[in-house]
């Protein structure tokens, strides 16, 4: 399948709904206290949605029931939110997706429940999103999807922790996964070429123990098999004539 090159309207549309996706992101974590449940994240969401006059990009997707993707310590990417109330100290992660025009941006936070966690869970959080934030700046014409894939495992290995090599990210635009994978691993100057008016997202999903996982018998939920942390931190980015642009940014983000 070819890779889809978006026009000027395309991306007018998915900058948009991007602002708005960061905004809903920024909402959830911000309001967020110990003992709420990711079914009340789930909820407030639908009512984001409606505010912004936008639709969930999960909810149906392959029967997917949720409008957030929810994974807490040991899972690690699909979980379907539920009534268990999170603890001071859980590594959450918030996985979202907007439709605007028709158009699909994706994003998702790690972050740690009430902002204080052991070092050690704190360090592997840090890491993830440094890692994102390793392959975004990979993202300019003539580079390829490997050097993306190199620079996230680089980050993650160096750190000490393991890329779950099945799970990648993706192209995105009309569909929510388009061509070409977004491997979070490679070689550098492998891969299709980056070109500009590619739109991708870029989605480092990682295990702070090995890289085995077990899917859960609803067949959405992923776990680490050894219980160890989990999770993802995701943008979705265009390639411009120069580099790139991160259209799912949140108000006040610094990148890392």
């Amino acid at each position: 399948m070819a890779i889809n090159i978006k026009t000027e309207a395309e991306i007018a549309s998915m900058r948009r709904g991007g602002k708005i996706l960061g905004e809903i992101l920024h909402t959830l974590v911000s309001e967020l206290k110990p003992g709420m449940t990711t079914k009340d994240l789930d909820n407030r969401a639908n009512e984001l949605f409606e505010k912004y006059n936008v639709l969930p990009g999960f909810k149906g997707y392959h029967g997917f029931p949720a409008s957030l993707c929810t994974p807490v310590n040991n899972e690690v990417v699909h979980t379907i939110p539920n009534d268990t109330p999170l603890k001071k100290g859980d590594v959450l992660s918030i996985d979202c997706g907007v439709i605007l025009d028709k158009l699909n941006t994706d994003s998702a936070i790690m972050f740690v429940v009430g902002g204080e966690t052991s070092p050690e869970a704190q360090r592997f959080v840090d890491t993830c999103k440094r890692s994102t934030w390793a392959g975004i700046r990979e993202i300019k014409p003539g580079n390829h999807i490997g050097d993306i894939g190199y620079a996230i495992s680089k980050v993650v290995k160096d750190g000490g922790y393991s890329v779950v090599p099945e799970l990648t990210g993706h192209g995105i635009g009309y569909t929510l996964h388009e061509e070409p994978h977004v491997y979070n691993f490679g070689k550098r100057g492998s891969g299709a070429v980056l070109k500009p008016g590619m739109t991708i997202a870029i989605e480092p999903i990682v295990a702070m123990g090995n890289s085995k996982i077990i899917t859960l018998e609803d067949d959405w939920n992923i776990v680490t098999a050894d219980g160890s942390l989990g999770g993802q931190h995701e943008h979705t980015v265009l390639v411009t004539e120069s580099g790139y642009e991160v259209l799912t940014l949140r108000p006040g983000e610094i990148p890392l």
